[in-house]
């Protein structure tokens, strides 16, 4: 039953892609969307950049180890992107009607720069993307027994063939689609093991002392690496292409701008779900939380949960990984 709702919903969001196909007839439909987005899509699309297998499984599993203070990168720095780019940057560079992020070097400082930026701003995708791949590739594995690299083939063919004939226009579509899923999915699971538990109340009460602490110690070496998670995505993601590119499909500039912040919130909101899940399962099932942190959710899913659930869950998370793999 549930290998065969996977393989529905990867049917699914193929057709949605190529759907969404017919839109595309000029460069600009295929990159921008024809800059004309509406509020919702946009700001799907921009939630969708980071909402993967690091927020589901890495951030839950380095709560569990260090608290919130060990999440600070992700998502607070993510949704800091978001504020920080719709606040100073979005208005401006919508303005300006680019294509993509190098045109915005080519009319400031000249082709050489634009050269220069674009090759430096490509790699870092590469081993993301690899990541995203791999996190798909093990969740299939979990499921289905299917052997990871073939896996990995499979989520590669998915996402490229409908963003290769849909360009950002299958991307908003299909991220709009999928952030509902993901949304759904993880607010019943919540829901579900916060009651089997006891209520929130009583998860909460029973985290060890220090996990919401959420500013560094007075040390020099505490707040530099505090400063310096705030800034990985905060900081660091602003000139990137696909922040960009999500901003610029927007079908006005105050899109553009409500997007952002938009986005923002739900990314924040959103990813404290996997958090709390996290803390409902080393409530529940200790003996999950003691093996690999990062499996630890799925493998209580399958052996703790009715179809229904298990159905919902890896329906988000399999949304959540190809949302950042269709981002990147």
């Amino acid at each position: 039953m549930l290998l065969s709702v996977i393989v529905a919903y990867l049917a699914l969001t193929i057709a949605i892609g190529y759907w969404a196909s017919r839109k595309v007839k000029i460069t600009g439909d295929f990159m921008l969307a024809g800059r004309s987005l509406p509020l919702a899509l946009s700001s799907a699309a921009l939630f969708a950049i980071w909402f993967g297998s690091e927020t589901v499984f890495g951030a839950s599993s380095e709560f569990l180890k260090g608290g919130l203070y060990s999440v600070i990168e992700d998502p607070f720095g993510g949704a800091l992107c978001l504020v920080l780019f719709g606040s100073f940057f979005a208005r401006k560079l919508y303005s300006m009607k680019l294509l993509t992020l190098g045109d915005f070097f080519e009319q400031r400082f000249g082709k050489r720069t634009e050269l220069i930026a674009s090759f430096f701003l490509a790699p870092p995708y590469v081993g993301y993307i690899a990541a995203q791949l791999v996190a798909m590739g093990l969740i299939l594995n979990i499921i289905t027994g299917l052997p990871t690299w073939q896996g990995v083939v499979l989520a590669a063919s998915v996402v490229t063939f409908y963003t290769f004939i849909g360009g950002m226009w299958a991307i908003s579509v299909t991220d709009f689609f999928q952030s509902i899923i993901i949304v759904l999915g993880l607010v019943t699971l919540a829901i579900i093991l916060s009651q089997k538990a006891g209520g929130v109340v009583t998860v909460i009460s029973e985290v060890p002392v220090g996990t919401f602490r959420f500013l560094p110690r007075p040390e020099f070496k505490d707040i530099a690496l505090y400063l310096s998670a705030w800034s990985v995505l905060g900081l660091g993601s602003l000139p990137s292409q696909d922040v960009f590119q999500r901003v610029m499909s927007s079908g006005s500039v105050t899109v553009a701008v409500r997007s952002c912040f938009i986005a923002a919130a739900l990314y924040l909101t959103v990813a404290m779900l996997p958090l709390f899940i996290s803390l409902c399962v080393r409530h529940l099932y200790p003996d999950f939380a003691q093996g690999d942190p990062q499996l630890a959710l799925p493998q209580m899913v399958l052996s703790h949960t009715g179809i229904f659930v298990q159905v919902l869950f890896f329906g988000s998370l399999l949304s959540a990984i190809i949302l950042s793999q269709s981002s990147s």
